[in-house]
């Protein structure tokens, strides 16, 4: 991309513990990987009042996608409007939570890219920092890499809709190679902890020489629809509504359900009181509070190394995922089964919201050939018509979103 000056590179994101707990105040954890979101974009030169770029006028906006069809043309000086439906929508969502906070008035003109073509990564997210990094070097706002998470994170809430926590923000903007981001939603405290406790300079492990003894294996289920995706929203509610019930047993004052997480509860109410619970509610419970034992467990198990331990943690959370929580299309439960009986693999989860998209597994870089093959035949063998778009990939850890 010659023609451009500026180049951001904002990653996708995988969760291997603290599903579905961020948006209850809990404890997660994630990688940022080196595959994600490509942003190149010009900003808007004004000189003697005409714009020297493409005829736009100075507060113009001006968007194609190398993986999307059609152009994102708006003003970021006016108000946001509502959602257009179109892939735009990030970008205008973007500049919705910056104007909250700044005055815009310097547009850009861009070309964007997504590396691979996978749900469960957490690729809103990525665009959305990419936008507000892009938005906020337009305007001359310097931001550090927490206010563009926060920013990007006010922006899905609120202008896409989506109920989110900070876990994907976070592992994206926060991210640093090799490292596991633990983060607090609670009090937005993080560590990046390294590997085995031996920080940067973990290097050899790997019979190659490549540096650290595992990768990621992403596997793709192929279904990009499901009529379970709008349950989203849905858990969050019920995962509130199982608070004010603990809280209601416990005479404790109720707060508005926007204000209201389970982390608001101790686990030991939640047990005295779970039986008379109706049991959807127990069960959402029941996955926030193992949850956040199986986090605190995986740190130790990061610290010092142990990768066995590690993945035993993140089958766990996938188990408890599909049990409490009921998140899991049947094509995402066929390839985790796939993954428990695989060589090489040392644990994983569904990734994302876990209604369609991808699984994601902590794998031995030595075994990536057997890995993919196994998984490929085990999945499509049940489900042949995924043939064409099932994908398996493999990536390694890397640093959070950045100007290239």
């Amino acid at each position: 991309m010659e023609k451009y000056q500026y180049h951001i590179f904002s990653p996708y994101r995988v969760c291997p513990l603290g599903a579905h707990v961020d948006h209850q105040h809990g404890l997660v954890t994630g990688f940022a990987i080196d595959k994600g979101v490509d942003l190149w974009f010009n900003v808007n030169q004004i000189d003697n009042g005409q714009l020297t770029i493409d005829n736009y006028s100075g507060s113009h906006v001006h968007l194609e996608s190398l993986t999307f069809d059609g152009v994102i043309d708006f003003d970021i000086a006016t108000p946001a409007l509502v959602k257009q439906g179109d892939w735009g929508d990030y970008a205008r969502g973007a500049k919705f939570a910056l104007q909250k906070r700044f005055k815009l008035k310097t547009g850009i003109t861009g070309t964007i890219k997504g590396s691979i073509p996978v749900g469960g990564l957490s690729s809103s997210a990525a665009v959305l920092i990419a936008y507000v990094m892009a938005f906020a070097k337009a305007n001359g706002i310097q931001l550090e890499a927490f206010e563009v998470m926060k920013i990007a994170s006010e922006a899905e809430r609120e202008y896409i809709g989506l109920n989110n926590g900070l876990l994907d923000q976070a592992c994206i903007a926060l991210g640093k190679k090799d490292h596991l981001l633990m983060l607090d939603c609670e009090s937005d405290e993080y560590r990046l902890i390294p590997f085995g406790g031996q920080g940067d300079s973990v290097k050899g492990q790997r019979s190659d020489g490549e540096g650290l003894p595992f990768e990621f294996g992403i596997f793709f289920s192929g279904l990009t629809r499901s009529l379970m995706s709008s349950d989203y929203n849905l858990r969050v509610a019920e995962c509130k509504t199982a608070t004010w019930l603990v809280q209601a047993y416990e005479n404790i004052p109720l707060k508005e359900q926007n204000k209201t997480f389970l982390r608001d509860v101790s686990e030991n109410m939640y047990k005295i009181h779970r039986d008379k619970m109706p049991p959807r509610f127990a069960r959402r419970a029941e996955h926030f509070f193992s949850e956040h034992k199986r986090v605190r467990e995986g740190i130790t198990a990061w610290e010092t190394g142990n990768l066995e331990w590690f993945g035993s943690l993140s089958k766990a959370s996938c188990e408890s995922s599909i049990h409490n929580y009921e998140c899991g299309s049947p094509e995402l439960i066929a390839i985790y089964n796939a993954m428990l009986t695989t060589d090489g693999i040392y644990g994983g989860r569904f990734s994302g919201a876990g209604f369609k998209g991808a699984c994601i597994a902590l794998v031995d870089p030595a075994k990536k050939e057997e890995i993919e093959k196994t998984i490929t035949e085990k999945y499509l063998e049940q489900f042949p018509q995924y043939k064409n778009s099932f994908k398996v990939y493999f990536c390694k850890s890397d640093d959070g979103a950045r100007f290239i």
